[in-house]
């Protein structure tokens, strides 16, 4: 059963890593990224490490991609969304795709140590681990709350900074338009 569930995530997981690179616009990439992150998780919680995927998601979903957000909203990217990086290059990239996930399902298929290894792997928490976890969720939960309050507040300044450019612009050019 677990390497069924492996299977899905990794297929979803490959999924919206593809759609990170294929979507066009921006914000349907960083979040086909969270998708990912979230699959990505969820493989270490399949893996018998709970801790790493609470990691994974703090810091990779919540950090990392409240800079990632923060930063697609300060730049200008709806004239960037709108062209594409390699004309016509839709169909040969796909098929260097299919190429590369049918060799790698092959090579998975083949190998004998990965299935020994599979099998015979049960990964128990140890006792540091737990101990970190539990510190840190119970006598550092403070400073956790401070630190996404922060990273909120840096969200929300990223989308009105990003607005009053937007009027900034728009004002200039009525008033450019009037001019003439």
């Amino acid at each position: 059963m677990e390497q069924q569930f492996f299977i899905l995530l990794a297929l979803v997981a490959i999924g919206s890593g593809l759609l990170v690179v294929i979507a066009r616009n921006p914000i349907h990439s960083a979040l086909s990224l969270v998708a990912c992150f979230v699959q990505i998780a969820a493989l270490f919680v399949l893996l018998g490490s709970p801790f790493l995927a609470v990691i994974q998601i703090f810091v990779y979903v919540g950090a990392i991609m409240v800079l990632f957000l923060f930063v697609i909203m300060m730049l200008d990217v709806r004239k960037e969304a709108h062209t594409r990086f390699i004309q016509n290059g839709v169909m040969p990239t796909f098929l260097v795709l299919l190429a590369l996930a049918s060799e790698l399902l092959l090579l998975l298929s083949q190998s004998s140590r990965l299935h020994a290894v599979m099998a015979s792997q049960r990964v128990i928490v140890d006792e540091p681990t737990k101990h970190l976890s539990l510190s840190l969720f119970r006598d550092f939960l403070l400073p956790f709350e401070v630190a996404s309050v922060i990273l909120l507040v840096a969200l929300i300044g990223a989308v009105v900074l990003a607005r009053s450019e937007d009027r900034t612009e728009s004002t200039q050019k009525t008033t450019e338009e009037a001019a003439k």
